[in-house]
């Protein structure tokens, strides 16, 4: 019998969240260095401000009323730009124009699970790289539904789905259940259901964290 072992990571995070891509970052690097381990990764939503209108808000403005003082913004993104371009982000904040509502977004990600763990996978990382280096508004429609297709998924059927209420009430309630087990800051990373490692930690705490959970699962401490 083989000794590899499987464990199942549901990443809880937003895609506007600049340290949910830094932690997507660091969580590919932690899997790289766990080549023993085979580590299945599912996105599940968080709304960092479920009040932004569907059509989203001005960024600057909205992070001036978030933030007040200006140079406490520009302070925490210069020190995400330097964290960023350690694990290959390039940050552009002065590129985002539009705060958007992630509902939207978030739908398309649980459309993109049902599709399959790669395509959700591509499609989380491509909508960080659109909003967080391109400054695309993934609020918007088009851009996610061209998202969606270079991801793998039918364009179209995703346009569709968009111009529907379809899974908006389950993705809000699986983003108010996350409240509701404590989540209050994101991302947070869920190890077989059981263990959380909050925020963006470094690859070597994650990779940890992963040998961990394999050896515990080895031991039959959790079940295969």
């Amino acid at each position: 019998m083989s000794e590899r072992q499987t464990i199942r990571i549901d990443v809880v995070s937003d895609v506007v969240c600049p340290w949910c891509f830094l932690g997507q970052k660091r969580l590919d690097a932690a899997i790289a260095a766990s080549p023993d381990v085979d580590v299945a990764v599912a996105w599940r939503p968080y709304q960092l401000d479920p009040t932004i209108p569907a059509a989203g808000m001005d960024r600057k403005a909205y992070m001036k009323a978030k933030f007040g003082d200006e140079s406490r913004l520009r302070d925490a993104h210069i020190r995400l730009e330097e964290l960023g371009k350690a694990v290959g982000i390039d940050y552009d904040f002065d590129a985002i124009k539009v705060a958007p509502n992630t509902l939207d977004a978030h739908r398309v990600i649980r459309w993109a699970g049902a599709t399959g763990p790669d395509v959700q996978n591509k499609l989380v990382r491509q909508l960080f790289r659109l909003y967080f280096e391109q400054g695309h508004n993934i609020g918007d429609h088009t851009v996610l539904v061209k998202a969606a297709q270079d991801s793998g998924m039918d364009g179209p059927v995703v346009g569709s789905l968009l111009a529907s209420d379809s899974d908006r009430s389950a993705v809000t309630e699986e983003a108010a259940t996350a409240s509701r087990m404590g989540i209050t800051g994101v991302p947070c990373f869920l190890l077989e259901g059981k263990y959380a490692v909050m925020g963006a930690q470094e690859t070597a705490t994650l990779a940890d964290a992963i040998q961990q959970i394999a050896e515990a699962k080895k031991r039959g401490e959790l079940p295969a």
